[in-house]
């Protein structure tokens, strides 16, 4: 949080909802950094007004918020039309409770943030305020500058486009942390058999490197071909270690290269095996790995 937004008492509106107004900036655009820029332009905002005038300031902060985040959602998806490789959102170290909340880990999970990247902005924007922090119509209306006719159909496209595009299958908290342990034990035995028996057939590895370092360049699909390139990536590198961690919502693996922070490895569990694998290698990602964010719906 920059200097001015630390004046906010503890009792301020903005303080109260500040980890709310990170997760829907965070939702809407995938990225940490740009969801703080969008932060800290809403704090500027609300200190500009007359706070007493203000009825409802969460409502207030969350418009301001959509608003910024939208307009700069409409930049950056033309910046990823560049980017060199896969696109992985940036990573988050999140409280082990969160998976707890599923709606609120499956709105967050790498899966569900990649399913929201095929959205157009306005789609996304829509999906996100109305599904996951469930404003209503006027209130959407509002946020991005359209009628509630209008939000209407591009809620109801939205929520199609992401149903035949989600994750199936509902699994419990802990039976997703059964099959990533076994995972994890896999990875760091070595154990290639271990490893393709909790990969689902069809699995799909993908990589981010963001043309900084290397990453693959096209993802990987099917289970022999995922564990393959995992046991036999790692076993080319001398002083590898791994640490568990959640990442989004879901159990994931720190990957360290000498000591050094080098990927992060997460997974995503449907009806009992792993159907997405994520590593996250890009460094200008991987800045906040060291410290814990508080998401919020």
């Amino acid at each position: 949080m920059s200097v001015d937004a630390e004046k906010a008492g503890a009792g301020d509106p903005f303080t109260t909802h500040r980890s709310l107004l990170f997760t829907v900036a965070y939702e809407m655009l995938g990225s940490a950094a740009d969801a703080e820029d969008v932060v800290q332009d809403a704090w500027l905002k609300w200190d500009a007004v007359d706070q007493r005038e203000v009825r409802d300031p969460r409502a207030f902060l969350v418009r301001v918020v959509s608003r910024t985040a939208l307009d700069r959602l409409r930049t950056v998806s033309r910046r990823r039309e560049d980017y060199v490789g896969p696109w992985l959102p940036e990573p988050l170290v999140t409280a082990r409770d969160v998976a707890e909340d599923v709606e609120l880990a499956d709105s967050v999970s790498i899966a569900m943030m990649l399913v929201l990247e095929t959205l157009t902005p306005t789609e996304r924007a829509v999906f996100v305020l109305r599904e996951v922090f469930g404003l209503d119509y006027d209130e959407l209306a509002e946020a991005v500058d359209k009628s509630p006719a209008s939000v209407r159909q591009i809620a109801h496209r939205a929520r199609s486009h992401v149903a035949a595009r989600r994750p199936r299958g509902d699994v419990e908290p802990g039976q997703a942390r059964g099959v990533f342990e076994a995972f994890q034990r896999a990875v760091t035995t070595g154990d290639l058999q271990g490893l393709v028996d909790v990969l689902a057939p069809d699995v799909v590895m993908l990589g981010d490197g963001g043309g900084i370092k290397q990453a693959l360049a096209h993802p990987v699909l099917g289970a022999d071909k995922v564990s393959r390139l995992l046991l036999g990536g790692f076993s080319r590198f001398g002083a590898i270690t791994f640490s568990p961690v959640d990442i989004n919502g879901r159990p994931a693996l720190i990957v360290h290269l000498d000591g050094e922070v080098d990927s992060i490895l997460t997974v995503e569990v449907e009806d009992g095996l792993i159907t997405g694998v994520y590593a996250v290698r890009n460094p200008e990602k991987l800045g906040r790995i060291g410290t814990e964010t508080d998401v919020s719906r």
